[in-house]
C-alpha cells in the first residue's frame, strides 16, 4: 500500500497529509479499465489504473467472478505494449488476480513467449507469473524451459526461477525435485542471490533427508559459500544439523569449528548470525560461548544501530542462561544506557540488572531513574521484571528496589504496567520476609490513588492474607476502610472482606472491626450488605475479644477445592427438602471428561455416546449409571472417573473404549461397544480379562451385554476387588467375546443360530495417576502455609538425562496426575531450574501439595527435589514410592 505523500514545501502541522488514492472507489476504477481497450494505448494512464486496482485488492476489497474476469480479459490486451513498464505493471495484477484454470489459457502463450524473450526483465517476470497462475499438468510442459532459466546466466532470471520453485515445492513437489541437478549447478554460482535462493530451494528439497541435508552442509562448510546471505542460510542448516545430532552424538559437536570461523567472516551479518547460532545451541558451554560473546561485544560499540540492537538483544538472551559470560560486556553496554534508540537502551539496562553484581545495584539504580521517564509502558514493563530478579538474585539490597518500585508505582501507567509492579512487589513480600513490612504499606498507598479495579481487588485480597501476620496489623486498617468510602461496589466488597479477615484472624482487631462493619450494613449495594450481615453473623462474639474458631476461618477464608462448575451444576440439581445440602457430596473433579462411544464416522451418536440431556455433568451421569446397577450399590461412593481410553483402532468392525471408576476397595472397567458392521448382531458381549501382570486385583464380577445391534451402543462391566489403602497398579489383557448372528439386509430379522467369536483388545492399564484427582488451590502459598507440616516428606531423586526441563516437569506431572497451579507447568527456553507447584485430592478424599523443584547441568543430567504436604502421613510416604518407583 503506497504511504502518504506530503510536499516538500507543506507543514505538517498545517495541512493534512495527502495520498493519491484518496476517495478511490471500486466502481469508478472498473470504469477506468475501459482504457485498456483504447486503440492508441496511454502506458502511463494505464499503469495509474493498474496500480488503482492494485491498492483495492490489498485493501481487501474483493472482486466479484464476472468483474474479476472482465478485469483480467482488459489486462490481456495490454501485452500488445512495448512499455517496459506497463509490462511489469500487468505481471503484477495477473499474479493478484489468480485467474481461474479457464482463464490462463487466455495468457500462457503471452506468458510463454515472454519466457523466451531476449528481454531479460521479461523472462523473470513472467516465469514468476506462469509457476504463480498454473496447474501441474501446465507445469509439465514448462519444466523444460524452468531447468534451463535456473542455470541462466542472468541472476535476475534464475533468482526467478529457483524462487518460483520455492514456491511450487508445495504444491506440486515431484515435479521440482526432479530438478535437483541444476538446483546444485546453482548453488556454485558467483551471482549472490542465486546461491542464497539455491540453498534455500535445495534444502528444502532433502529436507526431509537427514543424512542428504547433512552432507549438504558439509560439503558447502569448506568454503563454497560465496554470498553472505547464503553463508547466512548455511549457518542456520548448520545449527539445525547440530541440534538433531545431539541426541546421538557424542564428543565435540559437529560443525562448531565452521560456525567458529564464521566469527571472523568480513560481513557483519555473517558474524552475527554465527555467534547468534552458537549462543542458542542447546547445553552451550563458556569455552564455546565466549568466541561468540567476543565477537557481539565488537558491535556493541559499532556506529549502525541495527548492530548495536542485535548484539545487545543476543546478549540479553545469552544472560538469561548464562549470565556470568556476559559481565565481560557490562562496560560495554552501561555506555548503551544513554542511547538515543530508546530499545537499544532498555534491553541494555535488563542485561545489565542480569549480570551485574551486588556492588553496582546502587549504581544502575540511578541510572534508570532518569531513564524510566523516556521509555514507553512496554519497556518499562521488562525493566521492572528486570529489577524483581535482581531483587530476587540479592535480597539485601531489597530496599533499595523496593523503593525505586513503589516511586515507580506512584507515576503515570497504563494497567499492564501498573499489574507488572504490582506482581513484582506481592512477590518480593513472599520471597523475601524482610520486605513485607515496607511492601505492604506501599500498596497501601498505591490503592489510596488506583484508578483500575481489578489491582484495587487483588492488593485487598492480598492485603487480607499478609496484613494479619505481621507485628501490627492495625496500621493497615484505615487504608483499608477508606476503600469503603471512596470506591466503586467492587473494591467496597473486597475490603469489607479484608477487613472480616483481620477480625478472624486477630482477635485483638475484632471489636474496632465489628464497629466498621456494622457502617456497612446500609451500604446501596447488595453484594456489600450481603457479604456484611454474613461476617457479621458467623465472626461470633458479638465484637468482642474472643477467638475465632477454625471451622468459621475455613468456612469464610479457606481455598474452595471444589470447581465452581461443578458447585453450580450440583446446586441447580438440588431439591429443595428437610435434608440440608452437603458440599461434600459435590464432584471435585477439574473438568468433565466427554463420555464419548467410538463411533463410525459419519453416524449420529446415542445411548451414552449422544451428549447428555441437561446440565449434569459427566461425572454425575457416571455416577446416577453405576448406581443404578444393584450389583455395584456395595461398592460405595466413586472416587473418581478417567477419560475414555480407546481399545481399538478406527475404522475396525468393532468400536471400543474404557473407562476406568475407582472406588476405595474396588476398581471397575466400562466397556463401551459399538458393533459397526450392519449385517451383523452381538449377543452376550462380555470382555475376557486376563490379570496376570494385575496380581494386586482379582475379579469380583463380569456384567455382559446381552444384545449389541449394529451402531447401538452398550456398556459391559468387570469390577475387581483391590487391597485397601494401596495404589494397587498393573496391565490387564483384554479379549471381547460374544456371539455374532448374521442379519437379513432386507427384513433387517437376525438368524437363530449364531456363533462364538473373540476379538482381541489393546492392553489396559491402571496407574498410580488414576488414584488422584485434578483440584486445584486459588493460593497455592496459603494452602500449603494452612495445611503445616505435620506430615511433610521431603527427598531428592535424580530423573537422568533429558532434553530439557520442560520435559522432565512434564513427566513427573503426569506420573503423578495433579493439577498445576499457578501456570508452573510452563518452563522458561533454556531455564537451568525451575519450580513447579501441584495439588491434588488422592483416594480417601486426602488433600495432597506438591512443590518441585528442578535442576538440570552442563551434561543434561536432571536432578528434583519432591516436597509433599498431605492431611495423611501414609499419602505424603505413597507419592514419594509412587516418585521413586515411576
Amino acid at each position: 500500500m503506497a504511504q502518504p505523500l506530503v510536499k516538500k514545501d507543506d507543514d505538517h502541522d498545517d495541512e493534512a497529509d495527502y495520498s493519491p488514492f484518496l476517495g478511490i472507489e471500486k466502481g469508478a476504477v472498473l470504469q477506468e479499465v475501459r482504457v485498456f481497450n483504447d486503440p492508441q494505448l496511454d502506458p502511463r494512464r494505464c499503469s495509474q489504473v493498474i496500480t488503482k486496482l492494485l491498492y483495492l485488492l490489498n485493501q481487501g476489497d474483493s472482486f466479484s467472478k464476472n468483474e474479476a474476469t472482465e478485469v483480467f480479459f482488459s489486462v490481456t490486451k495490454l501485452f500488445q505494449s512495448k512499455d517496459l513498464g506497463l509490462r511489469r505493471m500487468v505481471y503484477l495484477i495477473i499474479k493478484e488476480l489468480s485467474p481461474s484454470s479457464d482463464e490462463v489459457i487466455i495468457v500462457t502463450s503471452s506468458l510463454m513467449k515472454d519466457m523466451n524473450s531476449k528481454t531479460d526483465m521479461y523472462r523473470a517476470n513472467a516465469i514468476r507469473v506462469l509457476c504463480r497462475i498454473t496447474d501441474g499438468t501446465l507445469l509439465t510442459q514448462i519444466e523444460r524451459y524452468l531447468k534451463q532459466a535456473i542455470v541462466d546466466k542472468n541472476p535476475v532470471v534464475a533468482s526467478a526461477a529457483l524462487v518460483s520453485g520455492i514456491h511450487l515445492l508445495q504444491t506440486n513437489p515431484e515435479i521440482v525435485k526432479r530438478w535437483s541437478n541444476e538446483v546444485q549447478e546453482a548453488v556454485q554460482s558467483r551471482a549472490a542471490l542465486v546461491q542464497f535462493h539455491a540453498l534455500a530451494l535445495l534444502q528444502q528439497i532433502r529436507q526431509n533427508d537427514r543424512l542428504a541435508v547433512s552432507k549438504l552442509v558439509t560439503s558447502l562448510t569448506k568454503g563454497t559459500a560465496r554470498s553472505p546471505l547464503a553463508q547466512c542460510l548455511l549457518i542456520r542448516y548448520a545449527s539445525q544439523v547440530i541440534r538433531e545430532s545431539a541426541n546421538t552424538q557424542t564428543g565435540d559437536r559437529p560443525f562448531y569449528d565452521f560456525l567458529e570461523s564464521c566469527l571472523r567472516h568480513k560481513a557483519e551479518m555473517v558474524v552475527f548470525e554465527a555467534a547468534r547460532a552458537i549462543t542458542e545451541l542447546t547445553g552451550v558451554t563458556n569455552r564455546e560461548l565466549t568466541p561468540a560473546i567476543t565477537a557481539l561485544q565488537l558491535f556493541l560499540s559499532s556506529s549502525k544501530p541495527v548492530l548495536r540492537f542485535a548484539a545487545v538483544r543476543a546478549l540479553n538472551k545469552v544472560a538469561m542462561t548464562h549470565p556470568m559470560a556476559v559481565t565481560n560486556c557490562n562496560i560495554d553496554m552501561e555506555s548503551l544506557i544513554s542511547d538515543q534508540n530508546r530499545s537499544i537502551a532498555t534491553l541494555a539496562i535488563t542485561t545489565l540488572l542480569k549480570t551485574g553484581n551486588e556492588s553496582s545495584v546502587d549504581r544502575l539504580m540511578k541510572q534508570i531513574t532518569n531513564f524510566m521517564s523516556d521509555i514507553a509502558d512496554e519497556f518499562k514493563i521488562v525493566v521492572v521484571e528486570a529489577i524483581r530478579s535482581l531483587c530476587l538474585k540479592f535480597p539485601l539490597k531489597y530496599r533499595s528496589l523496593m523503593n525505586f518500585l513503589s516511586n515507580i508505582l506512584r507515576e503515570e501507567g497504563g494497567f499492564d504496567y501498573k499489574k507488572a509492579i504490582v506482581d513484582s512487589i506481592v512477590i518480593l513480600i513472599r520471597d523475601i520476609p524482610e520486605a513485607k513490612e515496607s511492601g505492604l504499606l506501599q500498596l497501601c498507598e498505591f490503592i489510596e490513588d488506583c484508578e483500575f479495579t481489578y489491582l484495587s481487588t487483588q492488593i485487598l485480597h492480598f492485603l487480607g492474607n499478609e496484613g494479619p501476620k505481621t507485628t501490627d496489623p492495625s496500621k493497615y486498617i484505615r487504608y483499608i476502610y477508606n476503600r469503603v468510602h471512596l470506591e466503586n461496589a467492587t473494591v467496597r466488597a473486597a475490603a469489607v472482606s479484608t477487613l472480616a479477615k483481620f477480625g478472624a484472624m486477630v482477635d485483638a482487631l475484632k471489636p474496632q472491626i465489628f464497629v466498621l462493619l456494622r457502617r456497612c450494613v446500609l451500604d446501596s449495594d447488595d453484594e456489600v450488605r450481603d457479604r456484611t450481615t454474613l461476617y457479621l453473623n458467623t465472626l461470633g462474639g458479638d465484637g468482642e475479644v474472643v477467638e475465632t474458631d477454625k471451622e468459621t476461618k475455613t468456612l469464610l477464608f479457606g481455598a474452595l477445592d471444589i470447581p465452581l462448575v461443578n458447585l453450580e451444576t450440583s446446586l441447580k440439581n438440588y431439591e429443595p427438602s428437610e435434608e440440608p445440602f452437603d458440599i461434600d457430596s459435590v464432584s471435585k473433579e477439574v473438568k468433565s471428561q466427554p463420555l464419548a462411544e467410538k463411533k463410525a464416522p459419519g453416524k449420529k451418536p446415542t445411548g451414552l455416546g449422544a451428549p447428555l440431556a441437561g446440565p449434569p455433568s459427566t461425572v454425575d451421569a457416571y455416577e446416577r449409571l453405576l448406581s443404578s446397577i444393584p450389583e455395584f450399590l456395595d461398592f460405595g461412593k466413586l472416587f473418581k472417573s478417567s477419560a475414555p481410553v480407546e481399545l481399538t483402532e478406527a475404522e475396525t468392525e468393532y468400536a471400543v473404549n474404557v473407562v476406568k471408576h475407582i472406588f476405595d476397595r474396588h476398581v471397575v472397567f466400562q466397556y463401551n461397544c459399538t458393533n459397526t458392521i450392519p449385517e451383523q448382531l452381538l449377543e452376550n458381549v462380555s470382555v475376557i480379562v486376563d490379570l496376570s501382570e494385575a496380581d494386586d486385583f482379582a475379579e469380583v464380577l463380569s456384567k455382559p451385554v446381552r444384545s449389541l445391534p449394529y451402531d447401538t451402543p452398550g456398556q459391559t462391566f468387570v469390577a475387581f476387588e483391590k487391597p485397601e489403602g494401596i495404589t494397587a497398579v498393573g496391565k490387564f489383557s483384554n479379549t471381547l467375546r460374544f456371539i455374532v448372528k448374521e442379519v437379513d439386509p432386507t427384513t433387517g430379522e437376525a438368524e437363530e443360530d449364531g456363533v462364538e467369536d473373540e476379538y482381541q483388545l489393546e492392553d489396559l492399564e491402571v496407574v498410580a495417576a488414576d488414584y488422584m484427582m485434578k483440584v486445584g488451590v486459588s493460593n497455592f502459598r496459603n494452602a500449603w502455609e494452612s495445611m503445616g507440616d505435620d506430615f511433610e516428606h521431603v527427598d531428592e531423586y535424580g530423573l537422568g538425562p533429558r532434553e530439557n526441563l520442560a520435559e522432565a516437569v512434564s513427566a513427573v506431572i503426569n506420573l503423578l496426575g495433579m493439577q498445576p497451579c499457578e501456570g508452573t507447568e510452563v518452563v522458561a527456553t533454556n531455564s537451568r531450574s525451575h519450580t513447579c507447584l501441584l495439588s491434588g485430592v488422592f483416594l480417601g478424599n486426602v488433600r495432597v501439595l506438591v512443590r518441585l523443584q528442578f535442576g538440570i547441568d552442563g551434561s543434561r543430567d536432571v536432578a528434583m527435589k519432591l516436597a509433599v504436604r498431605s492431611e495423611d502421613e501414609a499419602v505424603s510416604d505413597t507419592i514419594h514410592e509412587i516418585v521413586s518407583s515411576g
